[in-house]
């Protein structure tokens, strides 16, 4: 290769590296989270950005306000208004020196929440196919149409670095739509909006069988040497993918000979696509271009492929970094985050009771809430089909840390325990009332001595504790409850919430 060829090559690649982060405009360019149909956050200042010539002099009105900004001399420019109250249609029009005008209409002033994690949350109204449907999708697709809910769907994108951009644009909330759409995040925002009576915008970045780690910032996961496990992982993860190629032909060989033969095609293992399992990827494809934005809060469900005994250890130090990063790259402050425990499931060689207790154990992290859904878990499948009690219990959530009304959200909560001679009794938060055990006799507690091996235990309600024993243990030193990947645990409150996986062991 000449010296020539291979300066035209670099600065080839340095274009395609660019133009990925962002566009090369020409004229005026807004970021696609920013179109026709947008929620605006309401009572916040509003943020419009984009791209242009050098320098350039730009001109932004919306609603009544007007404000103008030159962009540097990379092109890039942004500008605050002021904080409006909910309401609308309003225009919002941006222009240049030169150029035609972009014009967006049919913008609302609301609340922003932005929905995120794996394939729990993904899963769309529609379902994932036959055997993988939401309850009463069709019904729920049929009654979609909602004028005052607006969606911003994200594609699927993983990038070795921040980008400033990504493909999705807001949409009216129509039955089209929603059909596609996160079905967790549709009936949160179904509830919001039907109970605080503002529009509700809703970002759904989502991407089934993916870990935590590659939804934070590789800045953050760095920043802290102890979640270098993480990268350990993502190692051993890339090392077998080696094979994929080939695997991935001889599995269409096998397909090819079964139809050929006329026999139903093997099943496959499912393979994740090997990017998506990256630290850092997601946030930089699917998180990193909103996060200018402007949003009320986030909504989150993940943790089914951090259930791995060699993983599930570390989930709370990486999902807390996570949160912790999010609200420094938004730089909104302590926003509301509000997650879902992942719910019970019979998944031999994984520890899903473990996982469920690093996830509660990330309620330390400020303005956070955890809705449980235990209690609808289905043994055999790993997408419970009852996405509206998952959707209203965040919403529950919602209504206490982001809008302070005076709701119970959380389940009973452990608190802490005490010997009793042979016995513990552990007290609860979020209480209500009294404790309760729905079905019938109180199950899922075990109880285990000083050589910490648990056992299965005796255990009853009385007021707001819960009194647990067996005959096999006479020096009790700790308890757990729901531990099982699947799990028939049955303790209440009197708001009829379920109580969260729990170990009293102060770590795990």
């Amino acid at each position: 290769m000449s010296r020539s060829q291979g300066t035209f090559l670099s600065v080839a690649s340095a274009v395609m590296l660019i133009s990925n982060a962002g566009p090369l405009p020409a004229e005026v360019v807004l970021p696609h989270i920013l179109s026709d149909h947008g929620v605006l956050q309401r009572e916040a200042p509003i943020h419009i950005w984009g791209w242009a010539s050098s320098n350039e002099k730009i001109q932004v009105e919306f609603h009544a306000q007007k404000r103008g900004v030159t962009a540097n001399q990379y092109g890039e420019w942004g500008l605050w208004l002021a904080p409006e109250s909910a309401g609308g249609p309003f225009t919002l029009s941006v222009k240049g020196q030169s150029g035609t005008p972009i014009v967006y209409s049919d913008m609302l002033v609301g609340d922003v929440w932005f929905a995120s994690g794996q394939s729990n949350m993904e899963m769309p109204l529609k379902g994932f196919g036959a055997d993988t449907l939401v309850k009463d999708g069709d019904k729920e697709i049929a009654g979609a149409t909602k004028p005052q809910i607006r969606l911003l769907l994200v594609g699927h994108k993983t990038a070795s670095f921040p980008q400033q951009d990504f493909n999705g644009t807001w949409t009216q909330c129509t039955p089209e739509t929603a059909k596609d759409f996160s079905a967790v995040a549709y009936f949160f925002g179904r509830e919001i909006q039907q109970k605080e009576h503002v529009p509700i915008g809703l970002i759904d970045s989502t991407w089934g069988g993916t870990p935590v780690e590659a939804w934070a910032s590789l800045d953050a996961l760095a920043a802290d040497a102890s979640l270098t496990p993480a990268f350990a992982s993502w190692a051993k993860f890339s090392d077998g993918q080696t094979r994929l190629t080939s695997i991935a032909a001889e599995e269409k060989r096998e397909d090819a000979a079964a139809e050929a033969a006329h026999q139903p095609k093997p099943k496959h293992p499912w393979h994740p696509f090997p990017e998506s399992w990256e630290p850092a990827q997601l946030y930089n494809g699917m998180i990193a271009p909103a996060t200018p934005y402007t949003i009320k809060g986030a909504i989150w469900y993940q943790g089914e492929t951090n259930s791995p005994p060699e993983r599930a250890p570390l989930y709370s130090k990486l999902f807390s970094t996570m949160i912790h990063d999010w609200r420094e790259r938004w730089n909104q402050g302590a926003f509301p985050f509000l997650y879902v425990q992942i719910s019970s499931f019979n998944s031999p060689g994984e520890n899903w009771g473990l996982l469920r207790d690093q996830q509660r154990r990330t309620l330390s992290v400020a303005n956070t809430a955890m809705a449980v859904s235990l209690d609808y878990g289905l043994a055999d499948n790993v997408h419970p089909p009852n996405k509206q009690i998952v959707g209203g219990r965040l919403a529950l959530a919602a209504e206490a840390l982001a809008y302070n009304k005076p709701v119970e959200y959380s389940g009973p909560a452990y608190r802490t325990m005490t010997v009793e001679g042979s016995k513990a009794r552990l007290y609860f938060d979020h209480a209500g009332t009294g404790l309760s055990a729905k079905g019938g006799k109180l199950v899922g507690f075990e109880i285990a001595g000083k050589d910490h091996n648990y056992v299965p235990a005796e255990a009853v309600v009385e007021g707001q504790s819960v009194l647990v024993s067996t005959d096999a243990v006479a020096e009790p030193v700790s308890v757990r409850y729901a531990w099982q990947g699947f799990t028939s645990a049955n303790l209440y409150n009197s708001a009829g919430l379920p109580t969260s996986t729990f170990t009293t062991e102060p770590s795990y």
